[in-house]
């Protein structure tokens, strides 16, 4: 028992109780913000062993990500990286140019402001009377970011609208490289731009000018609030001019820098953006009496030295009440005249009787009226390279029930529809071609502004020019002694036909037309002119506009003048 109560020896240094027992009497020799007096523990095992599981699992998922950058999607970042310092970039095309027959420039590009803007900036020739024809452009357009969300230079009117796919060509490509300051460092270019091809017209810009000077001028002078004018070539159907009063300012369209300017034009009451002389609709007044006298000749009902007397009026009785007949007036007292010396004088009275009937001499009747203008293609779509050309209205029974409801066709209708008034509407345009015909022996053309290698007709109107001759003597006679004497112009026979057709109710106003065709024996152009809405004193009007710039050419561009 003695052996089992005995243990090895060992030995501990002796601890005072102070190091194990603290009281009040020791606590303050002890140092507490070094954790002095408290008793240690040491960390348990597990818990070093997961501390350090903890930083290996930190360091495996470390490296494995890095593994996955670098080595499995390495090239995916690499091309990302590529593409973020390579830029691709539009290079705007160059428009094409606007030339005139005569190779003058209307429109062209400008090097001001390209390296601000990154293209080209459109300008317009200065002469008058383009804009309706030319038109004008908008160009491309930046977000805040500075990309282009609009990377074209596009047409807004005029040729530049219509041709605008010819014109604006095809817009190339460059691949920018930067470095990370976004400074270029490298260029080149994946796909060339291909400028816009040239746009060749028609038009001869000197004509132009001139016939809108005068028709701008003559308003000014007697007050017509517009005007309109074309001016064709008869045997191809090539417009040389074509003038509308008033016109805006193509230049500052473009630039859009006056914004007083851009706003006064759209709120401006004299419809300056309107193409007056494909768009513009009026009443034609005589100027269709040509095409009655094809339908009174065509249809038999008088013969070329058919007499109709003419006392100033025609009294239509009315069976109703004797006392008060229907009066409709001759412009003056002509006495009596045939087909040609109608035409010449412009009788009211006889193509009263042609075009509606009277008493024992036949007329064509409405249905009539309508069938010879639209053979002609009056109130018909032309067909120009412009946008905003309108049709037009010949009045019949039709339209006035749907106007007029409950007020039946009469025969004062016919009348009044056969010297052009009533509720009659036509385009300069559709004129100059419906007096082309007459003078090329019935040749519909085709109206066109691109100067082109071809030329093609719409077709021709069954007509005998037997009977077409008979209208242009008619024409020429007006000319040499009727109401068109102001184009007896020496050196060119010209033979034409004049109208004044009077607006509402009161007839203050009146539009002021001519039409016609040079030279006479062998025609190779037509012009029509009209100015709108004149004082109804006035007596001088587009055959004045016509008048003058016939005096002009014969002087400027006598090459028009010649015979051969």
């Amino acid at each position: 028992m003695v052996f089992w109560r005995r243990s090895k020896t060992r030995k501990y240094r002796d601890i005072a109780p102070e190091d194990i027992f603290l009281d009040a009497h020791n606590l303050p020799d002890f140092n507490k913000d070094q954790f002095e007096g408290q008793i240690e523990k040491p960390i348990h095992i597990r818990t070093l062993y997961a501390v350090i599981f903890a930083f290996a699992v930190i360091v495996v998922l470390f490296l494995l990500q890095l593994w996955k950058l670098q080595i499995h999607e390495g090239s995916a970042y690499l091309a990302q990286s590529e593409t973020n310092r390579l830029g691709h970039e539009v290079v705007i095309a160059d428009r094409g140019e606007i030339h005139d027959r005569n190779g003058i420039v209307l429109a062209r590009n400008d090097v001001f402001g390209a390296e601000e803007n990154d293209f080209l900036e459109r300008r317009y020739a200065t002469s008058s009377g383009l804009a309706h024809i030319l038109g004008y452009v908008s160009y491309p357009k930046k977000d805040s970011a500075g990309f282009y969300f609009q990377d074209v230079i596009s047409g807004e009117a005029g040729v530049e609208e219509f041709y605008d796919e010819l014109l604006s060509g095809e817009n190339g490509r460059t691949i920018v490289e930067t470095n990370a300051r976004g400074d270029v460092i490298s260029s080149s270019t994946i796909k060339m731009e291909i400028p816009g091809e040239t746009l060749v017209l028609s038009l001869d810009a000197r004509i132009q000018e001139r016939l809108y000077e005068g028709i701008r001028d003559l308003a000014a002078d007697v007050g017509f609030t517009g005007g309109a004018s074309v001016f064709m070539d008869i045997t191809n159907g090539e417009i040389l001019a074509l003038a509308s009063f008033p016109e805006y300012d193509i230049q500052k369209f473009t630039d859009r820098d006056d914004v007083v300017y851009i706003q006064d034009a759209l709120g401006d009451e004299r419809m300056p953006f309107l193409n007056r002389a494909i768009g513009g609709l009026y009443t034609p007044g005589s100027v269709i009496k040509p095409f009655v006298a094809v339908g009174a000749l065509d249809q038999d009902v008088i013969s070329p030295e058919t007499e109709i007397y003419s006392s100033g009026r025609l009294v239509v009785p009315n069976r109703f009440n004797p006392d008060q007949p229907t009066i409709f007036n001759d412009w003056k007292e002509h006495g009596y005249v045939d087909l040609r010396s109608a035409l010449a004088v412009s009788s009211n009275v006889y193509f009263f009787q042609v075009g509606g009937g009277f008493e024992d001499q036949k007329g064509i009747g409405i249905a009539g009226v309508e069938e010879y203008a639209r053979m002609f293609g009056i109130a018909e779509p032309v067909g120009i390279d412009l946008f905003g050309e309108e049709e037009g209205i010949i009045p019949n029974p039709e339209w006035k029930e749907t106007y007029f409801p409950n007020d039946p066709w009469r025969v004062g209708d016919t009348y009044n529809t056969s010297i052009g008034q009533y509720g009659f509407q036509v385009t300069p345009l559709q004129m100059v071609r419906a007096v082309g015909a007459i003078a090329n022996g019935g040749i519909l053309v085709d109206p066109h502004l691109r100067l082109r290698d071809s030329h093609t007709s719409v077709g021709r109107v069954s007509i005998d020019d037997e009977i077409l001759q008979i209208v242009r003597e008619g024409m020429r006679e007006a000319v040499t002694d009727g109401t068109a004497k102001g184009l007896a112009v020496p050196g060119v026979e010209i033979a034409a036909k004049t109208g004044t057709a009077e607006l509402g109710n009161t007839k203050e106003r009146v539009n002021s037309w001519v039409m016609g065709f040079f030279p006479y024996e062998n025609p190779r152009y037509a012009f029509a002119t009209v100015m709108e809405q004149g004082p109804a004193q006035n007596l001088i009007g587009s055959l004045f506009v016509m008048r003058q710039l016939f005096d002009w050419m014969i002087v400027e561009t006598p090459e028009y003048f010649d015979k051969n």
